[in-house]
């Protein structure tokens, strides 16, 4: 049985872990799927090369405005598919590569990992592992709910339906989060019949609720959107599917080429077989973790979807350098900084948000005064046209202090990128607002004016 100084499993944010300074350990990297993990292969990369593509498909539906006529001769979805995939593939196999063949030390094993012991690892090509530490970061898949009869239809995850044959003419996408909201985005701009089904009474519903509410008033212009939609049998028709519904006014039906599931994601927990090891799980699968990363077994630490509450590649990305610090550095460990983490949502319009949103801070009791500044109100927003984007700001009305900030609208996830800076090295409102100059007439005129326009004492 071999023994390795680091087993880490998972090659997605685990595989930047071992640098020089690993240089004199034995190593071992286990991947249950494609080199380089959800990020690169099936997540944020390749949907946002997608999301793009959408953005350029799109323009013509509001160049009008502008005094521009233009129209979409059509999509060619091959070539769209194959320039992002044409790309994302050889960096997939050029890691694995550098990995195997390139570093002396590191040993990598194609195969789903379970625990057979405490800090003994089956790797699933049939040779058995053990280890003194242990780096956890295996991610998470998505959900598959349980709708009667869902095995009988064809149907994608995020997983598979960028890898499409064809573009199908309709397309039903159960699920109401940023996952189901980018491909909305993405198929609608290439001309396929959306349809959402959504169990909650607004799109997005963790955002903002100012937010969530603009956004599903949009969506709803361009998408059959069905809220508070409970979906009960699913059924293969000529033609697609069908899914049969349950909705505030009764029973009722929706017909497609193809369905997309996205539900959301649940961490691969269940697949290592953890009770091997003494390794705890909170009660939604994710594994226990401190603020070192550590979990409650020595030697064994875990990091990114599977621990975190946070399914965001800059915090997987984050907490790895943390584990690779306190791994190098066991005596002088650093701790994970969870306080400001941003979020967005690559749709149309986009989203952006950091810290509280006003929900919260209204159920925690925490004493808020809010900033909101329109898009069309400042000059690059009548550049461009928008009437719907906005900016809020929530902030201590006394102190100053950020507390949150929430922005819908063109370019969200970089206009927001000011406040996110600022919160997290504690510069208040006020001397953010009037401490630096405002390029004019630039987009972040935006965030300066919704600063200007928080109530203070």
């Amino acid at each position: 049985m071999r023994h390795f100084d680091l087993v880490i499993i998972g090659s997605g944010s685990g595989n930047s872990i071992p640098d020089e300074r690993f240089a004199d350990q034995q190593i071992a990297i286990v991947e249950k799927g494609v080199f380089g993990g959800t990020c690169l292969n099936v997540g944020c990369i390749p949907t946002k090369m997608f999301v793009h593509t959408a953005d350029v498909a799109s323009t013509p539906k509001g160049a009008a405005k502008f005094g521009v006529d233009e129209h979409l001769d059509g999509v060619r979805w091959p070539d769209v598919r194959d320039r992002i995939f044409g790309r994302i593939d050889p960096i997939s196999a050029g890691g694995l590569r550098w990995r195997s063949e390139d570093n002396a030390n590191v040993t990598v094993y194609q195969g789903t990992a379970k625990f057979v012991g405490p800090k003994t690892l089956d790797t699933g090509t049939g040779e058995v592992i053990t280890a003194d530490r242990f780096a956890i970061g295996a991610g998470s898949r998505p959900v598959i709910p349980d709708v009667v009869d869902l095995d009988t239809v064809d149907y994608h995850t995020s997983d598979t339906v960028m890898r499409l044959e064809e573009l199908p003419k309709s397309m039903i996408i159960l699920g109401s989060g940023f996952v189901a909201n980018e491909f909305a985005h993405v198929f609608s701009s290439f001309g396929v019949r959306v349809t959402m089904i959504a169990r909650s009474d607004l799109l997005l519903r963790h955002e903002d609720r100012e937010i969530a509410e603009r956004f599903t008033s949009l969506a709803a212009e361009k998408w059959d959107v069905r809220l508070q939609r409970k979906t009960v049998r699913a059924e293969r028709v000529d033609g697609g599917l069908r899914l049969h519904l349950e909705g505030p006014d009764g029973a009722e039906v929706v017909d497609a080429e193809t369905l997309l599931i996205a539900t959301g994601r649940t961490p691969n927990t269940d697949l290592l077989d953890l009770g091997q090891t003494g390794v705890t799980t909170h009660p939604d699968g994710r594994i226990v973790v401190d603020e070192y990363q550590k979990t409650v077994v020595d030697g064994i630490y875990a990091f990114g979807d599977i621990s975190s509450e946070y399914q965001l590649k800059h915090v997987a990305n984050h907490e790895s350098k943390v584990v690779r610090h306190n791994l190098l550095h066991p005596d002088a460990p650093i701790a994970s900084d969870h306080r400001y983490v941003p979020s967005a949502v690559f749709s149309s319009p986009q989203i952006a948000s950091v810290g509280l949103t006003e929900e919260q801070a209204i159920e925690r009791g925490v004493r808020y005064v809010k900033g909101t500044q329109a898009y069309a109100s400042i000059a690059y927003g009548w550049a461009m046209e928008d009437q719907t984007g906005f900016a809020k700001v929530l902030a201590d009305p006394t102190t100053g202090e950020l507390l949150g900030a929430h922005i819908i609208g063109p370019q969200a996830p970089t206009v927001i990128q000011p406040l996110i800076q600022a919160m997290s090295f504690g510069l208040d409102a006020r001397t953010m607002a009037k401490g630096q100059y405002w390029i004019h007439p630039a987009m972040p005129e935006l965030v300066e004016n919704a600063l200007l326009n928080l109530p203070l004492d």
